[in-house]
């Protein structure tokens, strides 16, 4: 009996006590990680609450107060029709929350797909499957996403998926090599010269070795599906407006009277290169964390 309560305890404490001593390893080991993640978590929390935190309209226009400089009314200025750039922000954090977050769970979701698939039975089909993805990373990334967006028409569902295919295709080649690393290991061949199916294989053995790598993966394509996004509205293949994105905001008008009004430019560009850099931060931070190889060094 006491065995099996100790047995019962470590079932449900395990997980927790895995991920505090995580968060731990992170805030002692990785300071610049942990302030990273803090970052992210924030954008998420501003992401979700915008309706609640913005302080005015998305798009109320209020002529009288067009151009105005940062002010305790207006903490970040106002645009071209005096829209409050703050109210405008938060909400473009909801967008490339929705826009990050979907993107890279598309693309991490296929990248693990064809992994799995080109890593574990290599053979015809890894050839035949690696040479396709070779023939797409040839390809310039930002002209195939003007490409594709040109033929599809912008919106965020058609955004969603281009980025989550040009990122996902390309990341398989990482997930491949991890699971060519951990097919050769004798625990595998041990599963397999006893009977044990591929499915079962790749469920128990393949995949629990190479998720600390999914994870990364999956934190660093957030950062580049929220910038590949920013850069396809600046150039006016992104969401379209009204919607506030905050590449749209470096564009258009906002380009046009960033002479007149800096703070046009400076507050979406520094939301964007503080988000970005936090994320592929705390990526940073978890890749040696959660790789056994960097365990014991500081």
């Amino acid at each position: 009996m006491t065995e099996a309560r100790a047995i019962r305890a470590t079932a449900v404490t395990g997980p927790r006590s895995a991920a505090g001593d995580l968060l731990r390893r992170l805030v002692r080991d990785k300071p610049l990680g942990a302030a990273g993640a803090a970052i992210c978590l924030v954008f998420l929390l501003c992401g979700i609450f915008a309706g609640l935190l913005a302080p005015r309209g998305v798009n109320e226009v209020d002529l009288t107060h067009r151009l105005q400089p940062p002010s305790l009314e207006f903490p970040l200025g106002t645009d071209a029709l005096g829209r409050d750039l703050l109210s405008r922000i938060l909400h473009g954090a909801r967008l490339s929350v929705i826009v990050g977050f979907s993107g890279a769970a598309i693309a991490t979701a296929l990248s693990l797909a064809i992994g799995l698939l080109t890593g574990y039975l290599g053979g015809t089909v890894d050839l035949v499957l690696q040479r396709l993805v070779d023939a797409w990373m040839a390809f310039p990334g930002l002209v195939l996403l003007i490409v594709v967006i040109s033929v599809v028409g912008p919106g965020m569902p058609q955004i969603i998926v281009v980025l989550g295919l040009l990122y996902g295709i390309a990341g398989s080649r990482i997930v491949r090599g991890a699971v060519v690393s951990v097919r050769e290991h004798l625990y595998v061949h041990a599963a397999r010269s006893s009977g044990a199916g591929t499915p079962w294989i790749l469920r128990r053995h393949i995949v629990p070795n190479v998720m600390p790598l999914v994870i990364v993966l999956f934190t660093t394509r957030v950062g580049a599906v929220i910038l590949s996004e920013a850069g396809l509205s600046f150039l006016g293949l992104g969401i379209p407006p009204p919607a506030p994105t905050w590449g749209g905001m470096l564009s258009g008008s906002g380009r046009a009277y960033m002479p007149m009004g800096p703070w046009l430019a400076l507050a979406p560009g520094l939301c964007l290169t503080l988000v970005v850099y936090a994320i592929n931060v705390f990526g940073d931070a978890l890749r040696d964390l959660l790789d056994p190889r960097m365990r014991g060094i500081r």
